[in-house]
């Protein structure tokens, strides 16, 4: 192949290129109820969420003020993981919260 992409018969080569597009990704909601502590919503969100204390506590009075607030956005495996993970706690530990996730 000569530099100008044609060969002896005059035949033009291209290369085909994929699109690679990048995983949708999804907020992870977190919901209030009058029954969880705010203690336990904050350790939720250290420990599943990895937030620091402080990120913790303003998701955690987010979610208080508003009634719903985002502890984090992942690809969707790792979101319907995560919310899996408090609903489990949750249980675990007696209180009703809820966690649920939509498209960012």
């Amino acid at each position: 192949m000569s530099n100008n992409e044609f060969d002896t018969d005059g035949m033009v080569y291209t290369k085909s290129r994929q699109q690679v597009q990048r995983p949708r990704k999804y907020k992870v909601l977190l919901h209030n109820d009058h029954y969880t502590s705010m203690e336990f919503v904050i350790e939720i969100l250290s420990k599943i969420f990895r937030k620091s204390d402080t990120e913790s506590v303003e998701i955690m009075l987010h979610v208080h003020e508003r009634g719903v607030g985002v502890a984090g956005i992942y690809p969707h495996a790792i979101a319907e993981t995560k919310i899996e993970c408090v609903h489990q706690s949750a249980e675990a530990s007696g209180y009703p919260l809820k966690c649920s996730m939509e498209p960012e």
